[in-house]
């Protein structure tokens, strides 16, 4: 049975992994590999994540089945001083997509959103991730388009998808 749980690893090992095997496979065909690298360092390092647990008030939280981490989320209450939460990072093992536990992760999100009196759920997706599609099944709909400049010549292109609570 797939249990969610809080992350309490300070060095995000699990976290780390999933991406390092995942981000590849989701943007490969998106993303230079140069850019992937970058993008890697920018948001996976350990410090990178430290900072985010701890001065921006990401929470994380993984998906385990019999102790094997097999997916993890992140997400941000009052996203921005509003009544919203921001889901910063979903993703899964890719031998274990498609058994449920995004949703499993999101419905977490959710309920924790609206344990917090949040009014929306809210996400940016690469306009061209196909990933956009599982949002779309779980009610969230595109808001708008946003391109964010991350450095180093590179932005991402990305629309910007809600759900109300």
């Amino acid at each position: 049975m797939i249990s969610i749980e809080k992350n309490a690893d300070t060095n995000f090992t699990a976290i780390r992994a999933i991406a390092k095997e995942v981000w590849p496979i989701a943007y490969g065909t998106i993303l230079s590999e140069i850019q992937l690298d970058y993008m890697m360092e920018m948001m996976y390092s350990i410090d990178s994540l430290q900072l985010q647990a701890n001065s921006k008030n990401h929470h994380f939280i993984l998906a385990k089945e019999n102790g094997d981490t097999l997916g993890f989320a992140s997400f941000e209450l009052n996203y921005s001083e509003t009544k919203k939460t921001k889901i910063h990072k979903i993703y899964i093992l890719s031998t274990q997509q498609g058994k449920g536990i995004g949703k499993k992760l999101i419905d977490y999100i959710h309920t924790e959103a609206k344990n917090h009196l949040q009014e929306a759920l809210l996400l940016n997706v690469n306009k061209y991730n196909s990933a956009q599609d599982f949002y779309k099944k779980l009610g969230f709909c595109i808001d708008y388009e946003e391109v964010i400049d991350i450095g180093n010549g590179y932005v991402m292109d990305d629309y910007v998808m809600e759900k109300e609570l």
